[in-house]
């Protein structure tokens, strides 16, 4: 897939799409094997076609990146057409499109060369994405514009493989929020490392394997999950004061729900506990119960499987 480029060509176009090689250092290092059968799906294959592939393939990989489900966890949000977006981590750009369809220019950076291809080709109509090639650190200190909102959708986790500093996740945000506009916005989302999906019997997303959250990432050092007061703490101690809690789910990753602290579940309302498609589960406790019990007891804020975090200056 990756074939032979000329690395004296630094821009690329695909269909409407840009793609900047400027920091590319020629080799993808984050790759999860499906990105070649992802490629001739998109490159085959319109939108609108996605969902019946989807169901033919049945592989966690392709309803992952194709699942227009993905959208959900960006598409409420008030971005519009005067908003400049900075996308880190696009990845195969399950995101991409629904924020091109909303904001004035989107721009993105992803390590992976293979994961570009596929995001500019499936968004190859939208004349506002431009996609720069690199790992983060090198492609950051050539950021000139300054953002509206910058989104780390299933990114800051992994802050201590990219950010070479004592505290990455803080040094991360640091980073990140000079490019901010004033009254800019940093959206993440990320898993709770204690929601409920551990306790009741599945892997940790990252690690694929039971507890490791939990149990405080003993022996891992190549991702983290955070819990809420956590996250607090985080921002905080980054400046980034202002700050918003989202509950998505069943998760962040495939979202049909967005909760807030103004609109929580109900008792009762949380029945879909059994999305775990990309690992085996145990099941050691029947959720929808634990979960009303929660929700009853007003401590869902510390259980939910997902958060969606919007920060902001003070």
């Amino acid at each position: 897939m990756e074939g032979k480029r000329d690395m004296t060509e630094t821009l690329e176009k695909v269909g409407l799409v840009t793609l900047d090689y400027t920091d590319y250092s020629g080799k993808d290092l984050y790759l999860d094997g499906s990105e070649e059968e992802l490629l001739d799906i998109v490159t085959r294959y319109p939108r609108e076609a996605y969902n019946q592939v989807i169901e033919q393939k049945n592989t966690w990989p392709v309803l992952y990146h194709l699942s227009g489900i993905r959208g959900n966890i960006i598409e409420w949000m008030p971005i519009t057409k005067e908003d400049r977006v900075l996308e880190i981590g696009a990845g195969c750009g399950a995101i991409t499109g629904t924020l091109a369809a909303k904001a004035g220019s989107v721009d993105c950076i992803e390590l992976s060369r293979s994961r570009s291809l596929v995001n500019a080709t499936r968004n190859k109509d939208f004349d506002n994405i431009h996609i720069r090639v690199g790992n983060f650190q090198d492609v950051e200190k050539r950021l000139t514009e300054k953002y509206d909102y910058i989104t780390l959708i299933g990114v800051f986790e992994y802050a201590s493989s990219y950010i070479n500093a004592k505290d990455p996740y803080h040094e991360f945000l640091m980073i990140i929020k000079k490019h901010l506009k004033p009254g800019g916005k940093i959206v993440i989302a990320i898993e709770n490392k204690y929601g409920l999906k551990y306790w009741a019997g599945c892997k940790e997303d990252h690690t694929a394997n039971y507890f490791s959250g939990i149990e405080g990432y003993v022996g891992v050092d190549f991702v983290r999950t955070f819990c809420k007061k956590e996250l607090q703490d985080i921002a905080d101690q980054a400046g980034l004061s202002k700050k918003k809690f989202y509950y998505p789910y069943p998760d962040y990753k495939l979202p049909v729900s967005i909760y807030s602290d103004e609109y929580l579940p109900k008792p009762g309302d949380l029945n879909n506990n059994f999305r775990n498609f990309d690992n085996e589960r145990m099941v050691l406790f029947d959720e929808s119960r634990v979960f009303y019990n929660i929700i009853k007891d007003g401590m869902f804020d510390q259980f939910s499987n997902s958060y969606l975090l919007v920060l902001e200056e003070a």
